[in-house]
């Protein structure tokens, strides 16, 4: 049997924004059955009175076909962000879809005694243009 996981919380004032969403349709450069591309700009915001550090992130997609992706990895953009008060950790990265989906997911980290965080990422919808069964 596995280990039980540690809980985590998410300090308060510690928070995403999703700034911006762009769609792309790449037929040609995408793989053939993924050809919609959406870049998505993040930042991850330290608004509290403790030191954070992102480790990972994870991503729930539901798509409009029933399926569910989860995309889980280390690092946000090859990079663990050590955020203080008032700091700020922005990037941009994509998905590549074959379907309109609703996106969700979650930060892992750590604060400044190691207690385990999860900073959530507000959903957003990846609506491909004159889809009309979407989430």
């Amino acid at each position: 049997m596995g280990q039980a996981q540690q809980s985590r919380s998410t300090p308060k004032g510690v928070f995403v924004t999703l700034d911006r969403l762009d769609y792309t349709y790449e037929p040609i450069q995408a793989p053939p059955d993924k050809p919609h591309v959406f870049t998505y700009h993040l930042t991850i915001h330290n608004n509290s009175g403790q030191t954070v550090t992102i480790l990972a992130r994870k991503w729930v997609l539901h798509r409009t076909d029933g399926q569910i992706e989860v995309i889980e990895g280390d690092k946000v953009v090859g990079k663990t962000p050590e955020l203080t008060h008032g700091q700020s950790f922005s990037y941009a990265s994509f998905h590549l879809t074959g379907t309109g989906s609703m996106v969700s997911g979650a930060f892992h980290g750590v604060d400044a005694a190691g207690t385990p965080i999860a900073v959530p990422i507000p959903s957003f919808e990846l609506k491909i243009p004159g889809d009309t069964g979407c989430c």
